[in-house]
C-alpha cells in the first residue's frame, strides 16, 4: 500500500506543477496581449475624464489584494482538510477490506464444517441403512 501513495503523491505533485505552469503561461499570454492590444485602455480613459475617481485606485488594489491572498489562504486550508478527510476515509476502507477478508474467511470456514457434518450425517445414513439391511437378512 505504501508505494502506491508515494506512486500517487507523485501524480498529484506532477499534476500541480503542471497547473502551475499552465497558469504562468497563460498569464504570461494575457499579460502580452494586454499591452499590445491595450486591452485596459478604457481604465486610461476613465481616470483622464474624472480625475477624482483615481483617488479610489489604491483601494481597489488593496482590495485584489488581500483577496488574492486570502482565497489563496482559503485554498491552502481546503486542501489540509481535504487531505486529512481522504486520509481518514482511506484508513476507514482499509479496516472495512480487513473486516470483509475476516467475514469471507469466516463463512468459507463455517461452510466447510457445514459440508463435512452433511457428509458424516450421509456417512452415518448409510451405514445404518446397511445395517438394518443386513439385520433384515
Amino acid at each position: 500500500m505504501g508505494v502506491n501513495k508515494k506512486i500517487s503523491a507523485k501524480k498529484q505533485s506532477s499534476a500541480a506543477l503542471k497547473d502551475l505552469i499552465i497558469l504562468v503561461a497563460i498569464t504570461f499570454i494575457l499579460l502580452i496581449l494586454s499591452y499590445f492590444f491595450n486591452v485596459f485602455i478604457f481604465l486610461v480613459r476613465l481616470f483622464q475624464d474624472h480625475p477624482k475617481a483615481i483617488t479610489y485606485i489604491d483601494e481597489i488594489l488593496t482590495l485584489l489584494v488581500t483577496l488574492s491572498i486570502g482565497l489563496g489562504v482559503f485554498s491552502w486550508r481546503r486542501l489540509r482538510e481535504l487531505k486529512k478527510e481522504t486520509a481518514h476515509r482511506i484508513k476507514l476502507q482499509e479496516d472495512l477490506i480487513v473486516l470483509a477478508d475476516a467475514k469471507a474467511e469466516t463463512e468459507r470456514i463455517i461452510s466447510k464444517q457445514l459440508h463435512c457434518e452433511i457428509e458424516l450425517r450421509k456417512l452415518e445414513e448409510k451405514n445404518n441403512a446397511a445395517t438394518h439391511s443386513n439385520s433384515k437378512k
